[in-house]
């Protein structure tokens, strides 16, 4: 059977939903989805949007309107739901939420989270940078009690090959120097695995899940890899096929599908 895990940046739930997420979801049939940028509250959500392909959906909300918000939508019922990084400022803003499924001999968390962009400004750039130094510690602690994939909208291209204009990117928000290392870090130091580079280590075009409403950039294909599943290396190497869809649009982002060996 295994167990199929969904990313998606709706960038607006209600505006995703009248794009048709919600049958897509329906005939791809995962086992958990976390989306992110839900940009609704608890009133707008509940009853239209908190259950999807019979799945149960577990929020986080912003406390701005129309702001931010991250969910994850899962198949199982968890033993434990942890809202936030216990850290105010960006708790307000709705960036995390983890869905804990642990049984006798197992511990195993699906978070959904959304990293702040910092491209609008000097000050929402160090906002992020603060963000990166909460949410290290936090994974790094995660990892020595438990087994987690964390899904989302991480907003840093990696490496060169994960977005299309690079050399024109170096000393901007999503691919600076700084950013890039911190994901080096996390990934060498604090031994989480890119799902989808484990899979795909040479994919570049065809790898972005993320393009700008600016020009022709989804039409010619300029984007960025913002989206991904980060894995403890037990449950990475259960990872069998990644797929970014591309058929239907239901946002600035497309969803990122990975299908993994294991069960909940």
């Amino acid at each position: 059977m295994g167990f199929r895990l969904v990313t998606l940046n709706l960038n607006g739930i209600r505006s995703a939903a009248s794009k048709g997420f919600m049958p897509w979801t329906e005939s791809i049939a995962p086992d958990c989805m976390g989306v992110q940028e839900v940009k609704a509250q608890a009133p707008d959500v509940q009853g239209k949007y908190d259950r999807v392909a019979g799945m149960a959906g577990h929020f986080h909300y912003a406390e701005k309107k129309g702001y931010s918000g991250v969910g994850v939508y899962s198949r199982h019922e968890p033993s434990d739901v942890v809202i936030g990084l216990g850290e105010p400022e960006f708790d307000a803003e709705g960036r995390y939420v983890e869905l804990r499924f642990d049984k006798p001999g197992r511990q195993l968390s699906i978070i959904s989270c959304y990293f702040p962009s910092g491209s609008s400004g000097e000050e929402r750039q160090q906002a992020k940078f603060r963000f990166l130094d909460v949410v290290y510690p936090h994974l790094h602690a995660l990892k020595g009690q438990r087994e987690f994939i964390l899904v989302g909208d991480v907003n840093i291209a990696h490496k060169e090959i994960d977005l299309k204009n690079w050399k024109g990117n170096l000393k901007n928000s999503g691919f600076l120097p700084e950013e890039r290392a911190w994901m080096t870090r996390l990934l060498d130091e604090v031994g989480v695995v890119d799902v989808y580079r484990r899979l795909h280590p040479e994919t570049t075009g065809e790898a972005y899940t993320w393009w700008s409403n600016r020009g022709q950039a989804y039409a010619k294909n300029v984007g960025w890899r913002l989206d991904y599943h980060l894995a403890t290396p037990a449950l990475a190497a259960q990872a069998r096929t990644a797929a970014i869809y591309k058929d239907q649009k239901f946002s600035d982002h497309a969803p990122l599908i990975v299908d993994y060996d294991f069960q909940i």
